[in-house]
């Protein structure tokens, strides 16, 4: 029996990595001597970089560089085993993980430690970049990357503005002269699932900034400078974010990736299927296990669990998950292309209560599971 492994991370409890090794050791204690494939999911957001370092044999980089809200700390970026290919994820430098409840605050939070990290990686020569969006503590379109990077946003009187999204709605002028000159020479893909524009009621802004602490007027406030800053980068390079899918994602890094960088957005799971060899190593499977924190509505956006049925569609291999928590229909896991779907957890519980027994649980259900087949 083959049995290939491919969960994504479950957020804020256990990675993909974790979660996988604890569904290999509930698959031993039925199946012993079963062939087992691990193959640690991501969907383009945080856990993403690790999951394609490590499956390429690739190695980290430490940089120090600024969090969210412009304090010194260490943060990583990969590369991938071919020696060419940097991998930025946002999270290391500007997510939200970094900072306490207390401090969240997206008017200024800023995504100038990502630039910082695209710098160091540019400087040692790389050209080739996957950037993982996802998790940011950020609402300011990228604009603390670009002036990282050598880009000088500038208001009326020729100054060049804070960081932070709110900063935006003075934004007078656009100067990239000092723009770091080997961007034009190098490949970015953007690998994320969020599909939002910048701006408007489905912007980020509206959709992601409550979440990183923003009240109503706080979203509203950002969603009008960020409107204000679309306009100025549709002037300076005729592309118009405003409205442009994926110009969202992150805070709206996704806008000047897209803009500046000439960026191609990739779904964040199928890329990393691509670069692990997914399709290659499901090969002759009997059962795909996967599995992520949440299964409900947005599973199929872009999450790992649609994209594993996806994949394995045409070759008939019956998928199954896990997860933590289950909000849907039996007819919407049909329509995944799930055989069964499966919470952890036995019965009623707190999120935290979950959290804490989610090894335990996870390795009981999956001998239950394998047990039955």
């Amino acid at each position: 029996m083959k049995i290939v492994i491919a969960p994504d991370s479950f957020k804020g409890s256990r990675s993909a990595l974790q979660i996988a090794s604890v569904m290999e050791e509930g698959i031993r204690k039925v199946h012993p001597h079963a062939e087992i494939v691990q193959l640690p999911m991501a969907d383009g957001g945080e856990g993403t970089m690790e999951i394609l370092v490590r499956a390429t044999g690739g190695s980290f980089v430490v940089v120090p560089v600024h969090d969210p809200m412009n304090r010194i700390i260490h943060a990583r970026y990969g590369v991938m085993g071919d020696g060419q290919t940097a991998v930025i994820e946002l999270a290391e430098a500007s997510g939200l993980v970094l900072l306490k409840s207390e401090e969240k605050n997206p008017l200024y939070a800023s995504t100038f430690g990502t630039g910082e990290l695209i710098r160091h990686a540019l400087d040692f020569g790389y050209r080739h970049f996957v950037i993982c969006l996802g998790g940011s503590a950020t609402n300011d379109a990228g604009s603390g990357m670009l002036q990282a990077l050598g880009m000088k946003l500038l208001d009326e009187s020729g100054a060049e503005l804070p960081q932070g999204g709110v900063h935006l709605s003075k934004l007078a002028s656009i100067d990239a002269a000092g723009f770091h000159s080997s961007i034009r020479e190098s490949n970015f893909i953007i690998a994320g699932d969020v599909r939002n524009p910048l701006c408007g009621e489905h912007g980020a802004s509206v959709v992601y900034g409550p979440q990183k602490g923003a009240s109503p007027e706080a979203a509203a406030q950002l969603d009008h400078a960020l409107f204000h800053f679309a306009a100025a980068i549709y002037k300076h390079t005729g592309v118009d974010v405003a409205n442009l899918p994926g110009s969202g994602a992150a805070g709206g890094t996704g806008a000047a990736l897209l803009a500046f960088f000439e960026a191609n957005m990739h779904a964040g799971a199928r890329l990393v299927m691509d670069r692990i060899g997914f399709d290659e190593h499901i090969q002759g499977a009997d059962w795909i296990l996967t599995g992520e924190g949440r299964l409900d509505r947005q599973t199929g956006s872009g999450k790992v669990i649609k994209a594993v049925c996806e994949a394995v569609g045409l070759k008939h291999i019956p998928v199954i998950a896990v997860c933590g928590s289950i909000d849907a229909s039996a007819s919407y896991t049909l329509e995944l292309g799930l055989h069964a779907c499966f919470s952890l957890v036995p019965g009623p519980c707190t999120v935290e209560e979950a959290i804490a027994h989610t090894d335990e649980w996870m390795y009981d259900r999956i001998v239950h599971i394998f047990s039955l087949l």
